[in-house]
Protein backbone atom coordinates (compact mmCIF):
# COMPACT_ATOMS: atom_id res chain seq x y z
CA UNK A 1 0.00 0.00 0.00
CA UNK A 2 1.15 3.36 -0.69
CA UNK A 3 -0.34 6.64 0.10
CA UNK A 4 -0.31 9.82 -1.58
CA UNK A 5 -2.06 13.54 -1.76
CA UNK A 6 -3.82 13.00 -5.23
CA UNK A 7 -6.62 15.32 -6.56
CA UNK A 8 -9.70 12.98 -7.27
CA UNK A 9 -9.41 12.04 -11.34
CA UNK A 10 -5.48 11.11 -10.36
CA UNK A 11 -6.82 8.80 -7.40
CA UNK A 12 -9.33 7.35 -10.16
CA UNK A 13 -6.78 7.42 -13.18
CA UNK A 14 -4.63 5.12 -10.80
CA UNK A 15 -7.79 3.20 -9.88
CA UNK A 16 -8.09 2.46 -13.32
CA UNK A 17 -4.20 1.11 -13.84
CA UNK A 18 -4.74 -1.45 -10.72
CA UNK A 19 -8.24 -2.76 -12.04
CA UNK A 20 -5.81 -3.40 -14.99
CA UNK A 21 -7.43 -1.32 -16.99
CA UNK A 22 -6.90 -2.40 -21.65
CA UNK A 23 -9.13 0.05 -23.52
CA UNK A 24 -9.66 3.66 -21.85
CA UNK A 25 -11.89 6.23 -24.79
CA UNK A 26 -13.25 9.78 -23.45
CA UNK A 27 -14.35 13.56 -24.41
CA UNK A 28 -12.93 16.03 -22.32
CA UNK A 29 -15.39 17.71 -20.24
CA UNK A 30 -14.98 19.28 -17.09
CA UNK A 31 -15.09 18.07 -14.29
CA UNK A 32 -13.69 14.52 -15.75
CA UNK A 33 -11.04 15.67 -17.87
CA UNK A 34 -7.64 14.87 -16.04
CA UNK A 35 -8.64 11.23 -16.10
CA UNK A 36 -7.74 10.21 -19.30
CA UNK A 37 -4.81 13.35 -19.65
CA UNK A 38 -3.24 11.14 -16.64
CA UNK A 39 -3.64 8.08 -17.99
CA UNK A 40 -2.04 9.34 -21.21
CA UNK A 41 0.74 10.73 -19.86
CA UNK A 42 1.65 7.81 -17.66
CA UNK A 43 4.36 4.63 -18.72
CA UNK A 44 3.74 2.20 -15.72
CA UNK A 45 2.01 -0.37 -18.04
CA UNK A 46 0.43 -0.31 -21.54
CA UNK A 47 -3.28 -0.16 -23.27
CA UNK A 48 -4.86 1.70 -25.25
CA UNK A 49 -6.15 5.16 -25.12
CA UNK A 50 -7.70 7.44 -27.40
CA UNK A 51 -9.61 11.16 -27.34
CA UNK A 52 -12.69 9.98 -29.22
CA UNK A 53 -14.63 13.00 -31.71
CA UNK A 54 -17.62 12.66 -28.92
CA UNK A 55 -19.14 11.01 -26.21
CA UNK A 56 -21.07 8.69 -28.26
CA UNK A 57 -17.98 7.17 -30.58
CA UNK A 58 -16.10 6.89 -27.34
CA UNK A 59 -18.93 4.94 -25.57
CA UNK A 60 -19.48 2.73 -28.71
CA UNK A 61 -15.61 2.32 -29.35
CA UNK A 62 -15.14 0.82 -25.41
CA UNK A 63 -18.53 -1.05 -25.46
CA UNK A 64 -17.24 -2.99 -28.73
CA UNK A 65 -14.02 -3.48 -26.66
CA UNK A 66 -15.67 -4.67 -23.55
CA UNK A 67 -17.78 -7.47 -25.78
CA UNK A 68 -14.29 -8.46 -26.88
CA UNK A 69 -13.81 -9.39 -23.73
CA UNK A 70 -11.34 -6.91 -22.37
CA UNK A 71 -11.49 -4.02 -19.72
CA UNK A 72 -12.79 -0.82 -20.76
CA UNK A 73 -13.11 3.11 -19.28
CA UNK A 74 -14.96 5.35 -21.04
CA UNK A 75 -15.01 9.02 -19.45
CA UNK A 76 -16.85 12.05 -20.45
CA UNK A 77 -18.99 14.70 -17.98
CA UNK A 78 -22.72 14.89 -17.38
CA UNK A 79 -23.99 16.51 -20.74
CA UNK A 80 -21.57 13.93 -22.71
CA UNK A 81 -23.84 11.27 -21.46
CA UNK A 82 -26.84 12.89 -23.76
CA UNK A 83 -24.42 12.43 -26.77
CA UNK A 84 -24.08 9.12 -25.70
CA UNK A 85 -27.21 7.88 -24.20
CA UNK A 86 -28.19 6.30 -27.72
CA UNK A 87 -25.78 3.53 -27.14
CA UNK A 88 -25.87 3.60 -23.35
CA UNK A 89 -29.69 2.20 -23.57
CA UNK A 90 -28.63 -0.76 -25.51
CA UNK A 91 -25.69 -1.14 -23.59
CA UNK A 92 -28.24 -2.56 -20.54
CA UNK A 93 -29.58 -5.39 -23.24
CA UNK A 94 -26.31 -6.45 -24.89
CA UNK A 95 -24.51 -6.35 -21.58
CA UNK A 96 -20.63 -6.88 -21.80
CA UNK A 97 -18.30 -9.45 -21.22
CA UNK A 98 -15.05 -7.60 -20.05
CA UNK A 99 -15.47 -4.82 -17.04
CA UNK A 100 -17.16 -1.87 -18.76
CA UNK A 101 -17.36 1.24 -16.75
CA UNK A 102 -18.62 4.32 -17.70
CA UNK A 103 -17.50 7.30 -15.87
CA UNK A 104 -20.14 10.72 -16.32
CA UNK A 105 -18.79 13.60 -14.05
CA UNK A 106 -21.67 15.63 -12.44
CA UNK A 107 -20.94 19.10 -12.27
CA UNK A 108 -23.76 20.60 -9.48
CA UNK A 109 -23.89 24.36 -9.58
CA UNK A 110 -22.76 24.61 -12.88
CA UNK A 111 -19.28 25.61 -12.57
CA UNK A 112 -18.19 25.01 -15.76
CA UNK A 113 -21.56 23.44 -17.91
CA UNK A 114 -25.04 24.26 -19.06
CA UNK A 115 -26.84 22.57 -17.05
CA UNK A 116 -26.87 21.00 -13.49
CA UNK A 117 -28.12 17.48 -14.48
CA UNK A 118 -27.80 14.28 -12.67
CA UNK A 119 -26.33 11.03 -13.92
CA UNK A 120 -28.37 9.14 -11.41
CA UNK A 121 -31.29 9.35 -13.57
CA UNK A 122 -29.99 7.61 -16.26
CA UNK A 123 -28.42 5.02 -14.50
CA UNK A 124 -32.43 4.55 -13.58
CA UNK A 125 -33.69 5.08 -16.92
CA UNK A 126 -30.84 2.51 -18.55
CA UNK A 127 -31.73 0.17 -15.50
CA UNK A 128 -27.96 -0.15 -14.64
CA UNK A 129 -25.99 -0.38 -11.67
CA UNK A 130 -24.58 3.23 -10.93
CA UNK A 131 -21.58 4.19 -7.89
CA UNK A 132 -21.86 7.51 -6.21
CA UNK A 133 -18.65 7.98 -3.99
CA UNK A 134 -18.94 10.35 -0.95
CA UNK A 135 -15.17 10.73 -0.83
CA UNK A 136 -11.71 10.72 -3.42
CA UNK A 137 -10.73 7.21 -1.89
CA UNK A 138 -14.22 6.17 -2.18
CA UNK A 139 -13.45 7.04 -6.15
CA UNK A 140 -10.27 5.30 -6.23
CA UNK A 141 -12.02 2.27 -4.59
CA UNK A 142 -15.17 1.85 -6.02
CA UNK A 143 -13.48 2.86 -9.67
CA UNK A 144 -11.43 -0.02 -9.32
CA UNK A 145 -13.74 -2.34 -7.97
CA UNK A 146 -16.48 -1.36 -10.43
CA UNK A 147 -15.09 -3.49 -13.30
CA UNK A 148 -15.01 -6.29 -10.89
CA UNK A 149 -19.18 -5.86 -10.79
CA UNK A 150 -19.44 -5.54 -13.75
CA UNK A 151 -18.32 -8.63 -15.04
CA UNK A 152 -20.12 -10.11 -12.29
CA UNK A 153 -23.26 -8.99 -13.56
CA UNK A 154 -22.16 -8.87 -17.16
CA UNK A 155 -23.26 -5.37 -17.54
CA UNK A 156 -21.93 -1.47 -17.94
CA UNK A 157 -21.45 0.11 -14.87
CA UNK A 158 -21.76 3.97 -13.94
CA UNK A 159 -19.60 6.09 -12.36
CA UNK A 160 -20.57 9.11 -11.16
CA UNK A 161 -18.14 11.47 -9.29
CA UNK A 162 -18.73 15.04 -8.88
CA UNK A 163 -17.11 18.16 -9.18
CA UNK A 164 -16.01 17.78 -5.70
CA UNK A 165 -14.81 14.69 -6.08
CA UNK A 166 -13.12 15.27 -9.30
CA UNK A 167 -11.22 18.49 -8.17
CA UNK A 168 -10.51 17.94 -4.57
CA UNK A 169 -7.30 16.61 -2.82
CA UNK A 170 -6.50 14.01 -0.38
CA UNK A 171 -4.49 11.58 0.91
CA UNK A 172 -5.35 8.46 -0.79
CA UNK A 173 -4.28 4.52 0.03
CA UNK A 174 -3.42 3.36 -3.33
CA UNK A 175 -3.32 -0.12 -4.39
CA UNK A 176 -0.64 -2.12 -7.06
CA UNK A 177 -0.84 -1.75 -10.66
CA UNK A 178 -1.95 -4.38 -12.30
CA UNK A 179 0.60 -5.62 -14.98
CA UNK A 180 -0.01 -6.89 -18.02
CA UNK A 181 -2.98 -6.55 -21.04
CA UNK A 182 -5.17 -8.70 -22.09
CA UNK A 183 -6.12 -9.38 -25.57
CA UNK A 184 -9.60 -8.86 -26.57
CA UNK A 185 -11.32 -11.36 -28.73
CA UNK A 186 -15.07 -11.15 -30.31
CA UNK A 187 -17.09 -14.28 -30.17
CA UNK A 188 -20.42 -13.71 -32.38
CA UNK A 189 -23.42 -14.61 -30.82
CA UNK A 190 -26.05 -12.23 -32.72
CA UNK A 191 -28.87 -13.02 -29.95
CA UNK A 192 -26.56 -11.12 -27.77
CA UNK A 193 -25.23 -8.40 -29.80
CA UNK A 194 -27.94 -7.81 -33.21
CA UNK A 195 -30.71 -5.90 -31.15
CA UNK A 196 -33.87 -6.64 -33.73
CA UNK A 197 -36.92 -6.56 -31.83
CA UNK A 198 -37.31 -10.71 -31.28
CA UNK A 199 -33.91 -10.22 -29.42
CA UNK A 200 -34.50 -7.11 -27.99
CA UNK A 201 -37.23 -8.64 -25.99
CA UNK A 202 -35.27 -11.41 -24.76
CA UNK A 203 -32.97 -9.30 -23.67
CA UNK A 204 -34.64 -6.73 -22.23
CA UNK A 205 -36.59 -9.53 -19.87
CA UNK A 206 -33.12 -10.60 -18.83
CA UNK A 207 -32.13 -6.93 -17.74
CA UNK A 208 -35.12 -6.67 -15.40
CA UNK A 209 -34.67 -10.71 -13.91
CA UNK A 210 -30.97 -8.86 -12.77
CA UNK A 211 -31.81 -5.89 -10.81
CA UNK A 212 -33.25 -7.72 -7.26
CA UNK A 213 -29.45 -9.54 -7.97
CA UNK A 214 -28.35 -6.56 -8.18
CA UNK A 215 -30.33 -4.31 -5.20
CA UNK A 216 -28.99 -7.03 -3.04
CA UNK A 217 -25.49 -7.32 -4.30
CA UNK A 218 -24.77 -3.63 -3.44
CA UNK A 219 -25.68 -3.86 0.25
CA UNK A 220 -23.55 -6.88 0.58
CA UNK A 221 -20.89 -4.95 -1.17
CA UNK A 222 -21.31 -2.39 1.43
CA UNK A 223 -21.90 0.66 -0.86
CA UNK A 224 -25.16 0.83 0.43
CA UNK A 225 -25.24 0.69 4.62
CA UNK A 226 -26.63 1.93 8.08
CA UNK A 227 -26.35 2.86 11.47
CA UNK A 228 -29.19 2.59 14.14
CA UNK A 229 -29.14 5.01 16.49
CA UNK A 230 -32.41 6.58 17.75
CA UNK A 231 -36.05 7.12 16.57
CA UNK A 232 -34.86 10.21 13.55
CA UNK A 233 -32.40 9.24 10.58
CA UNK A 234 -30.87 11.17 7.99
CA UNK A 235 -30.42 9.09 4.74
CA UNK A 236 -27.57 10.46 2.16
CA UNK A 237 -25.95 9.90 -0.97
CA UNK A 238 -22.55 11.21 -2.65
CA UNK A 239 -20.28 14.09 -1.63
CA UNK A 240 -23.68 15.00 1.15
CA UNK A 241 -22.74 11.65 2.57
CA UNK A 242 -19.63 13.07 4.01
CA UNK A 243 -20.75 15.88 4.72
CA UNK A 244 -23.76 14.66 7.09
CA UNK A 245 -20.71 12.03 8.75
CA UNK A 246 -18.71 15.12 9.76
CA UNK A 247 -22.00 17.43 11.60
CA UNK A 248 -24.19 14.26 12.34
CA UNK A 249 -25.01 14.74 16.28
CA UNK A 250 -24.98 11.49 18.27
CA UNK A 251 -28.57 9.90 18.77
CA UNK A 252 -29.30 9.99 14.94
CA UNK A 253 -29.45 7.11 13.08
CA UNK A 254 -27.72 7.23 9.54
CA UNK A 255 -28.09 5.85 6.09
CA UNK A 256 -25.80 6.49 3.36
CA UNK A 257 -26.77 5.37 -0.53
CA UNK A 258 -23.26 4.78 -2.45
CA UNK A 259 -25.02 2.86 -5.40
CA UNK A 260 -27.84 2.32 -6.96
CA UNK A 261 -30.31 0.70 -7.72
CA UNK A 262 -31.40 0.60 -4.14
CA UNK A 263 -33.09 -2.56 -2.98
CA UNK A 264 -36.77 -1.42 -1.53
CA UNK A 265 -37.05 -4.21 1.32
CA UNK A 266 -33.74 -3.04 2.65
CA UNK A 267 -34.89 0.82 2.61
CA UNK A 268 -38.25 0.08 3.89
CA UNK A 269 -37.45 -2.15 6.67
CA UNK A 270 -34.88 0.92 7.84
CA UNK A 271 -37.06 3.93 7.37
CA UNK A 272 -40.11 2.13 9.24
CA UNK A 273 -37.96 1.97 12.45
CA UNK A 274 -37.89 5.49 12.69
CA UNK A 275 -40.59 8.38 13.38
CA UNK A 276 -38.79 10.58 10.96
CA UNK A 277 -36.61 10.70 7.71
CA UNK A 278 -34.62 13.40 6.34
CA UNK A 279 -32.77 12.38 2.86
CA UNK A 280 -29.93 14.72 1.77
CA UNK A 281 -28.43 14.83 -2.29
CA UNK A 282 -27.35 16.70 -4.66
CA UNK A 283 -30.21 17.47 -7.71
CA UNK A 284 -32.36 15.00 -8.34
CA UNK A 285 -34.72 13.61 -5.74
CA UNK A 286 -33.76 10.23 -6.76
CA UNK A 287 -32.99 8.29 -3.50
CA UNK A 288 -36.29 10.78 -1.72
CA UNK A 289 -38.67 9.29 -4.35
CA UNK A 290 -37.44 5.33 -3.25
CA UNK A 291 -38.13 6.56 0.62
CA UNK A 292 -41.49 7.94 0.13
CA UNK A 293 -42.44 4.61 -1.82
CA UNK A 294 -41.63 2.75 1.33
CA UNK A 295 -42.22 4.81 3.92
CA UNK A 296 -46.06 4.44 4.92
CA UNK A 297 -46.91 6.70 7.59
CA UNK A 298 -43.18 7.78 8.80
CA UNK A 299 -42.88 11.77 8.11
CA UNK A 300 -40.18 12.17 4.99
CA UNK A 301 -38.26 15.69 4.68
CA UNK A 302 -36.45 16.84 1.53
CA UNK A 303 -36.46 18.32 -1.67
CA UNK A 304 -40.35 17.74 -2.56
CA UNK A 305 -41.45 19.46 0.53
CA UNK A 306 -38.94 22.29 0.33
CA UNK A 307 -36.51 21.08 3.06
CA UNK A 308 -33.73 20.92 0.46
CA UNK A 309 -32.96 22.84 -2.52
CA UNK A 310 -33.66 20.81 -6.11
CA UNK A 311 -30.27 22.81 -7.41
CA UNK A 312 -26.57 23.73 -6.72
CA UNK A 313 -23.91 21.82 -4.64
CA UNK A 314 -23.99 21.04 -1.02
CA UNK A 315 -21.61 22.10 1.50
CA UNK A 316 -21.56 21.58 5.39
CA UNK A 317 -23.43 24.98 6.19
CA UNK A 318 -26.24 24.39 3.84
CA UNK A 319 -26.32 20.71 5.30
CA UNK A 320 -26.79 21.94 8.74
CA UNK A 321 -28.99 24.36 7.36
CA UNK A 322 -31.50 21.80 5.91
CA UNK A 323 -31.12 19.67 9.19
CA UNK A 324 -32.11 22.23 11.48
CA UNK A 325 -35.13 22.99 8.93
CA UNK A 326 -35.77 19.22 9.21
CA UNK A 327 -36.06 20.03 13.20
CA UNK A 328 -32.54 17.69 13.59
CA UNK A 329 -29.89 19.17 15.17
CA UNK A 330 -26.39 19.64 13.90
CA UNK A 331 -22.99 19.58 15.40
CA UNK A 332 -22.11 21.88 12.38
CA UNK A 333 -18.32 23.00 13.34
CA UNK A 334 -18.41 25.28 10.52
CA UNK A 335 -19.46 28.88 10.37
CA UNK A 336 -20.96 31.15 7.20
CA UNK A 337 -18.07 31.89 5.13
CA UNK A 338 -18.90 35.68 4.78
CA UNK A 339 -17.28 36.81 1.18
CA UNK A 340 -14.74 39.72 1.30
CA UNK A 341 -16.52 42.89 0.38
CA UNK A 342 -13.50 45.01 -1.37
CA UNK A 343 -12.26 42.75 -3.71
CA UNK A 344 -12.34 42.97 -7.61
CA UNK A 345 -14.80 41.28 -9.55
CA UNK A 346 -12.42 39.04 -12.00
CA UNK A 347 -14.88 37.44 -14.35
CA UNK A 348 -13.78 35.00 -17.00
CA UNK A 349 -12.14 36.70 -19.98
CA UNK A 350 -10.60 35.62 -23.25
CA UNK A 351 -6.62 35.20 -22.90
CA UNK A 352 -4.43 38.30 -24.17
CA UNK A 353 -3.69 37.60 -27.94
CA UNK A 354 -6.80 34.35 -28.28
CA UNK A 355 -7.74 34.23 -31.71
CA UNK A 356 -11.22 34.75 -30.84
CA UNK A 357 -10.98 38.14 -29.66
CA UNK A 358 -9.98 39.57 -32.93
CA UNK A 359 -12.57 37.25 -34.91
CA UNK A 360 -15.54 38.23 -32.81
CA UNK A 361 -14.04 41.86 -33.48
CA UNK A 362 -14.16 41.31 -37.50
CA UNK A 363 -17.43 39.65 -36.87
CA UNK A 364 -19.22 42.82 -35.21
CA UNK A 365 -17.38 45.29 -38.11
CA UNK A 366 -18.91 43.69 -40.84
CA UNK A 367 -22.25 42.31 -39.60
CA UNK A 368 -23.34 44.93 -36.89
CA UNK A 369 -26.84 44.32 -36.90
CA UNK A 370 -27.17 40.42 -36.57
CA UNK A 371 -27.85 37.24 -34.68
CA UNK A 372 -24.56 35.52 -33.06
CA UNK A 373 -25.17 31.88 -32.22
CA UNK A 374 -22.57 30.41 -30.55
CA UNK A 375 -21.34 26.97 -29.04
CA UNK A 376 -19.79 25.26 -26.23
CA UNK A 377 -15.81 26.41 -25.71
CA UNK A 378 -13.51 29.13 -24.78
CA UNK A 379 -15.61 31.65 -27.69
CA UNK A 380 -18.67 31.53 -25.16
CA UNK A 381 -17.29 34.48 -24.06
CA UNK A 382 -17.66 36.47 -26.38
CA UNK A 383 -21.26 36.81 -24.83
CA UNK A 384 -19.13 39.46 -23.25
CA UNK A 385 -17.96 41.30 -26.24
CA UNK A 386 -21.82 41.23 -27.72
CA UNK A 387 -21.38 38.86 -30.21
CA UNK A 388 -23.09 35.85 -28.48
CA UNK A 389 -26.98 35.47 -28.88
CA UNK A 390 -27.53 31.90 -27.93
CA UNK A 391 -25.81 28.73 -26.47
CA UNK A 392 -26.96 25.87 -25.63
CA UNK A 393 -25.16 22.56 -26.19
CA UNK A 394 -22.34 21.41 -28.24
CA UNK A 395 -22.85 21.54 -31.68
CA UNK A 396 -25.88 23.44 -32.12
CA UNK A 397 -24.89 27.04 -33.00
CA UNK A 398 -25.09 25.95 -36.46
CA UNK A 399 -28.45 24.68 -36.28
CA UNK A 400 -30.14 27.11 -34.76
CA UNK A 401 -28.42 30.02 -36.55
CA UNK A 402 -30.43 27.30 -39.65
CA UNK A 403 -33.65 27.58 -37.23
CA UNK A 404 -33.48 31.19 -37.29
CA UNK A 405 -32.69 32.04 -40.67
CA UNK A 406 -35.61 29.72 -42.01
CA UNK A 407 -37.83 31.22 -39.17
CA UNK A 408 -38.43 34.48 -41.56
CA UNK A 409 -35.55 36.72 -39.39
CA UNK A 410 -34.47 39.35 -42.06
CA UNK A 411 -31.61 40.08 -40.13
CA UNK A 412 -28.06 38.46 -41.07
CA UNK A 413 -27.52 35.19 -38.98
CA UNK A 414 -23.74 34.36 -38.27
CA UNK A 415 -22.74 31.38 -36.18
CA UNK A 416 -19.53 30.68 -34.40
CA UNK A 417 -18.09 27.11 -33.64
CA UNK A 418 -14.78 25.90 -32.24
CA UNK A 419 -12.36 23.03 -34.29
CA UNK A 420 -12.85 20.66 -31.73
CA UNK A 421 -16.73 21.54 -31.17
CA UNK A 422 -17.47 21.40 -35.23
CA UNK A 423 -15.77 17.68 -35.46
CA UNK A 424 -17.72 16.62 -32.63
CA UNK A 425 -21.72 17.51 -33.65
CA UNK A 426 -21.19 20.66 -35.92
CA UNK A 427 -20.83 18.46 -39.49
CA UNK A 428 -24.42 17.36 -39.51
CA UNK A 429 -25.74 20.61 -38.53
CA UNK A 430 -23.67 22.24 -41.57
CA UNK A 431 -24.38 19.18 -44.01
CA UNK A 432 -28.08 20.03 -43.12
CA UNK A 433 -28.12 23.78 -43.49
CA UNK A 434 -26.70 23.37 -46.98
CA UNK A 435 -29.13 20.98 -47.76
CA UNK A 436 -31.68 22.90 -46.86
CA UNK A 437 -30.96 25.98 -48.05
CA UNK A 438 -30.16 28.00 -44.92
CA UNK A 439 -29.27 31.64 -45.30
CA UNK A 440 -26.16 31.99 -42.92
CA UNK A 441 -22.20 32.77 -42.55
CA UNK A 442 -20.34 29.78 -40.09
CA UNK A 443 -16.78 31.01 -38.72
CA UNK A 444 -15.56 28.39 -37.55
CA UNK A 445 -12.49 29.12 -34.68
CA UNK A 446 -9.54 27.03 -35.54
CA UNK A 447 -7.14 27.33 -32.55
CA UNK A 448 -5.95 23.58 -33.59
CA UNK A 449 -6.48 22.47 -29.98
CA UNK A 450 -9.41 21.63 -27.83
CA UNK A 451 -8.54 24.47 -25.08
CA UNK A 452 -11.50 25.25 -22.93
CA UNK A 453 -11.35 21.62 -21.63
CA UNK A 454 -7.30 21.40 -20.67
CA UNK A 455 -5.77 21.48 -24.08
CA UNK A 456 -6.67 17.81 -25.20
CA UNK A 457 -5.49 16.95 -29.25
CA UNK A 458 -8.36 16.46 -31.68
CA UNK A 459 -8.28 15.48 -35.40
CA UNK A 460 -8.22 18.72 -36.41
CA UNK A 461 -4.40 18.87 -34.31
CA UNK A 462 -2.56 15.97 -36.16
CA UNK A 463 -1.69 14.42 -33.14
CA UNK A 464 -3.22 11.20 -30.99
CA UNK A 465 -4.07 11.06 -27.02
CA UNK A 466 -0.41 9.56 -26.87
CA UNK A 467 1.11 12.14 -28.78
CA UNK A 468 2.14 10.24 -31.75
CA UNK A 469 1.99 12.46 -34.91
CA UNK A 470 -1.21 11.25 -36.94
CA UNK A 471 -3.26 12.75 -40.11
CA UNK A 472 -4.89 16.29 -39.39
CA UNK A 473 -8.31 16.86 -40.45
CA UNK A 474 -8.92 19.25 -43.24
CA UNK A 475 -11.80 21.73 -42.10
CA UNK A 476 -12.01 23.03 -45.17
CA UNK A 477 -12.26 19.55 -47.31
CA UNK A 478 -15.51 18.66 -44.85
CA UNK A 479 -17.16 21.63 -45.65
CA UNK A 480 -16.96 21.51 -49.35
CA UNK A 481 -18.02 18.14 -48.52
CA UNK A 482 -20.60 19.13 -47.16
CA UNK A 483 -21.36 21.08 -50.11
CA UNK A 484 -20.51 24.76 -48.85
CA UNK A 485 -19.46 26.59 -52.37
CA UNK A 486 -17.78 29.45 -50.55
CA UNK A 487 -15.05 28.83 -47.99
CA UNK A 488 -12.07 30.37 -46.50
CA UNK A 489 -9.34 30.34 -44.44
CA UNK A 490 -8.07 33.72 -42.25
CA UNK A 491 -5.71 34.53 -40.46
CA UNK A 492 -7.41 36.77 -37.69
CA UNK A 493 -4.69 38.86 -36.50
CA UNK A 494 -5.19 40.35 -39.93
CA UNK A 495 -7.59 42.55 -39.15
CA UNK A 496 -8.01 43.69 -42.50
CA UNK A 497 -7.81 40.38 -44.43
CA UNK A 498 -10.45 38.74 -42.24
CA UNK A 499 -12.67 41.99 -43.06
CA UNK A 500 -12.36 41.96 -46.39
CA UNK A 501 -13.64 37.99 -46.84
CA UNK A 502 -16.81 38.40 -44.04
CA UNK A 503 -17.71 41.52 -46.42
CA UNK A 504 -17.87 38.75 -49.11
CA UNK A 505 -19.43 36.21 -47.30
CA UNK A 506 -22.64 38.99 -46.26
CA UNK A 507 -22.35 39.75 -50.14
CA UNK A 508 -23.31 36.11 -50.56
CA UNK A 509 -26.46 34.03 -50.40
CA UNK A 510 -26.38 30.44 -48.53
CA UNK A 511 -24.41 28.66 -46.55
CA UNK A 512 -20.78 30.90 -46.06
CA UNK A 513 -17.94 28.98 -44.30
CA UNK A 514 -14.71 31.31 -43.04
CA UNK A 515 -12.19 29.45 -40.96
CA UNK A 516 -10.27 31.49 -38.76
CA UNK A 517 -7.12 30.02 -38.20
CA UNK A 518 -4.20 30.88 -35.28
CA UNK A 519 -3.15 28.33 -32.49
CA UNK A 520 -4.29 29.03 -29.65
CA UNK A 521 -1.83 31.44 -27.58
CA UNK A 522 -1.16 29.45 -24.75
CA UNK A 523 -0.39 26.82 -27.20
CA UNK A 524 1.75 28.71 -28.89
CA UNK A 525 4.01 29.95 -25.93
CA UNK A 526 4.32 26.13 -25.30
CA UNK A 527 5.43 25.30 -28.49
CA UNK A 528 7.93 27.68 -27.97
CA UNK A 529 6.67 30.15 -30.90
CA UNK A 530 7.68 33.87 -29.72
CA UNK A 531 6.48 37.55 -30.74
CA UNK A 532 7.97 40.47 -29.69
CA UNK A 533 5.03 42.89 -27.38
CA UNK A 534 3.62 45.91 -28.66
CA UNK A 535 4.17 49.15 -26.53
CA UNK A 536 2.21 52.60 -26.62
CA UNK A 537 4.00 55.30 -27.17
CA UNK A 538 2.40 57.45 -24.56
CA UNK A 539 3.42 61.04 -26.95
CA UNK A 540 1.28 60.14 -30.02
CA UNK A 541 -1.03 58.20 -27.91
CA UNK A 542 -4.44 60.37 -28.07
CA UNK A 543 -6.27 58.60 -25.01
CA UNK A 544 -8.95 57.29 -27.86
CA UNK A 545 -9.74 54.64 -25.76
CA UNK A 546 -9.73 52.18 -29.33
CA UNK A 547 -7.54 49.62 -27.94
CA UNK A 548 -9.21 49.57 -24.94
CA UNK A 549 -12.49 48.83 -26.14
CA UNK A 550 -11.03 45.63 -28.40
CA UNK A 551 -10.98 44.47 -24.42
CA UNK A 552 -7.68 42.66 -24.37
CA UNK A 553 -6.62 42.33 -20.82
CA UNK A 554 -2.97 43.00 -21.58
CA UNK A 555 -4.31 46.93 -22.27
CA UNK A 556 -4.92 49.30 -19.15
CA UNK A 557 -5.61 52.90 -19.47
CA UNK A 558 -3.78 54.72 -16.88
CA UNK A 559 -4.15 59.07 -16.87
CA UNK A 560 -6.05 59.10 -20.08
CA UNK A 561 -3.27 57.11 -22.02
CA UNK A 562 -2.61 53.28 -23.04
CA UNK A 563 -0.62 50.88 -21.62
CA UNK A 564 0.16 47.80 -22.91
CA UNK A 565 1.39 45.04 -19.88
CA UNK A 566 3.69 41.97 -20.09
CA UNK A 567 0.67 39.82 -20.56
CA UNK A 568 1.21 40.78 -23.93
CA UNK A 569 1.70 38.09 -26.67
CA UNK A 570 2.10 40.29 -29.63
CA UNK A 571 -0.53 39.07 -31.51
CA UNK A 572 -0.59 43.42 -32.91
CA UNK A 573 -4.35 43.54 -33.36
CA UNK A 574 -3.83 46.60 -31.21
CA UNK A 575 -1.92 47.80 -32.98
CA UNK A 576 -3.68 47.73 -36.39
CA UNK A 577 -6.46 49.24 -34.68
CA UNK A 578 -4.85 51.82 -32.91
CA UNK A 579 -5.96 55.63 -35.17
CA UNK A 580 -2.99 57.42 -34.15
CA UNK A 581 -0.31 54.72 -35.29
CA UNK A 582 0.91 54.89 -31.32
CA UNK A 583 1.76 51.20 -30.91
CA UNK A 584 4.30 49.22 -31.76
CA UNK A 585 5.96 46.98 -31.38
CA UNK A 586 8.79 46.33 -28.49
CA UNK A 587 12.18 48.01 -30.01
CA UNK A 588 11.11 49.17 -33.25
CA UNK A 589 11.14 53.02 -32.47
Amino acid sequence: MERQYLLGNEAIAHAALEAGVDFVSGYPGTPSSEVIDVLRAQSERSYYVEWSVNEKVALENALAAAWCGVRALCTMKHVGLNVASDPLMTSAYTGVTGGFVIMSADDPFAHSSQNEQDTRCYAHFARLPCLDPASVQEAHDWLRDAFRLSEEFGLPVIFRPTTRICHSKGDVELGAVVPGQRKGEFHKDPRQYVVIPAHTRILHKKLNEKQPHIKKRLVELGYNRYEIRGKTAVIASGIGASYVEEILPAGISFMKIGAYPVDEDWLGDFVKKHEKVLVIEELAPEVEEKVRQVAGIVPVFGKKNGYAPYEGELSPPLVAAIMVRAGIPSENPFPAVVPEQNLPVRPPILCAGCLHRASFYAIKKIFKDAIYPSDIGCYTLGLQLGVVDTTICMGASITVASGIAHSGEPRDVVCTIGDATFLHTGIQGLMNAVYNGANITVVILDNRITAMTGHQPNPDTGMTAWGIETVPVSLDAICRACGVTFVETVDPFDIAGTVNILSEAKKRHGVKVVIAKQMCVIMARRAGVKRKRYMVDTEQCTGCGTCVRFGCPAIEFIEEKARITDLCSGCSVCAQLCPAGAIGREGSK
